[in-house]
């Protein structure tokens, strides 16, 4: 199983407000060589860490794709700049963030162009586990060891991600 996050908190010039920028997102990703199969609904969250920008709308897709981490981070980056992400600061608001959460069961250091596998902070983000359990109920993180719904169970109570539209 190969599952990607997608948010943006910010309107496209392109697109149009972000549930419509990362539904282009998706159909942008067809046209590259990467089949969705199956996505969870839109979910809103406030921004992480805690400011003032607008909150993000997310959501995981599993998808299928003969390319390996390294073509497959590429075409997400690809598609971001398509989309008019430009990158200025960490955790800076965006039009559309896509990123690499698992591959199969790869487990990856960074090495060059090499993604972190898992991705290295998805297991503290309601915004990530909430709408990837949706998509991939059971689904293990290969170094924890612990499913999806038990890292959901163990996030500190804050301000957690919900649903806002269908999938």
């Amino acid at each position: 199983m190969i599952l990607i996050g997608l948010g943006g908190n910010l309107e496209s010039p392109r697109t149009g407000p972000p549930v419509q920028t990362l539904e282009v997102a998706l159909d942008e990703l067809a046209t590259r060589g990467v089949e969705v199969m199956a996505r969870s609904r839109w979910w809103i969250s406030p921004p992480d860490p805690p400011s003032d920008q607008p909150w993000f709308t997310n959501g995981v897709a599993s998808i299928s794709t003969d390319l390996v981490p390294e073509e497959l981070l590429a075409v997400l980056l690809a598609v971001e700049v398509f989309l008019g992400r430009t990158r200025c600061a960490r955790n800076a608001p965006r039009t559309v963030d896509l990123d690499l959460l698992a591959y199969r069961n790869l487990m990856q250091d960074s090495a060059k162009g090499a993604p972190v596998l898992p991705h290295p902070r998805m297991h503290l983000r309601s915004f990530v586990l909430l709408p990837m359990a949706e998509v991939a109920p059971g689904w293990r993180h290969p170094v924890l060891g612990q499913t999806v719904e038990e890292l959901a169970a163990s996030l500190p109570p804050k301000p957690q991600a919900r649903p806002i539209w269908g999938g």
